[in-house]
């Protein structure tokens, strides 16, 4: 493990010394030439991430991470780069060319990746490692779980989804059936009752067991939010990365409903539906990601 960042250059000087011999001045002799000693460069951190499947710019988790990457290569001096896993099989071989390549910390995107990522992190402890929307029981001192409270941003998404709702009925679905994606539909169907408690009404929350088993259709979104649609459903908040971008079509063929997005600001990163989204429920993974490798650099991990 490389143990610094940054190496000062020295310089190596050889003084001449004057002399002075009896009583009258003398010619100084001749100076020494000054020789510089070659130092190597200094060797620059490098930072490798694992996509999710979905691609690096899949508008959600993998390309908000990648920019927590370009945060640190911008910030930090910190060499960068990524492999993007087409299907759940890559995620060994992606970390292992990384491995190969004599990387200082890996960080993978997506909780799929939790169980390859330990098995790695426990064979190369001279690597960091750090894995996003993944928190494990057993503590290595190399590797890092990124959390976050998002059932808590969620939550007032949700509050804000059951005031804002015309047909009392509004919607959520997942990807696939993991901890990153439940804690959203649980925050936000805790915000919908907290409403309801708190106001007297009865808006209903449909989807709560709805998952497309992928974070990669965009058709399969489409017709997740048209099946919550036609089910009266006015306001969609889908958990599943870039296969929401379907329900947004959807929803933007179906004027008087919104979308709630998830991850990012979808006002931003997918601008072509700001019109039908009612509000985001953002991660700030980017900033979790570029912390943890600031403290690799550090040895604050």
């Amino acid at each position: 493990m490389r143990k610094f960042l940054f190496m000062a250059l020295s310089l190596l000087a050889v003084v001449s010394l004057l002399a002075a011999c009896g009583p009258r001045p003398t010619e100084p002799p001749a100076t020494e030439e000054t020789e510089e000693a070659t130092a190597p460069p200094p060797e620059v951190f490098k930072a490798g991430m694992v996509t999710d499947v979905g691609g690096i710019d899949d508008k959600s988790f993998n390309a908000t991470s990648w920019q927590g990457m370009k945060m640190a290569e911008e910030e930090l001096g910190v060499e960068v780069a990524y492999l993007e896993s087409q299907q759940q099989a890559d995620y060994a071989a992606n970390i292992t060319q990384f491995l190969d390549q004599d990387y200082d910390m890996i960080v993978t995107v997506g909780f799929l990746l939790g169980d390859d990522t330990l098995t790695f992190a426990k064979e190369n402890p001279d690597t960091y490692f750090a894995i996003v929307d993944y928190a494990y029981e057993e503590q290595l001192d190399n590797l890092l779980g990124l959390t976050f409270a998002t059932d808590e941003a969620a939550f007032l998404a949700g509050y804000l989804a059951a005031g804002m709702s015309k047909t009392g009925k509004v919607g959520t679905f997942g990807g696939i059936e993991i901890p990153p994606v439940t804690i959203f539909m649980v925050g936000f169907e805790n915000g919908v009752k907290y409403y309801n408690e708190q106001h007297g009404t009865n808006v209903e929350v449909l989807g709560m067991d709805l998952y497309v088993g992928n974070f990669e259709s965009t058709d399969d979104g489409r017709r997740a939010g048209e099946d919550l649609i036609s089910e009266g459903a006015d306001i969609i908040m889908p958990v599943a990365g870039p296969v929401g971008l379907g329900t947004a079509a959807a929803i933007k063929d179906n004027p008087g409903t919104m979308l709630i997005g998830v991850d990012t600001d979808w006002c931003v990163s997918a601008a072509e539906y700001c019109d039908v989204t009612l509000t985001s429920v953002m991660k700030n993974m980017h900033v979790a990601v570029r912390d943890a490798i600031k403290m690799a650099i550090e040895g604050t991990f």
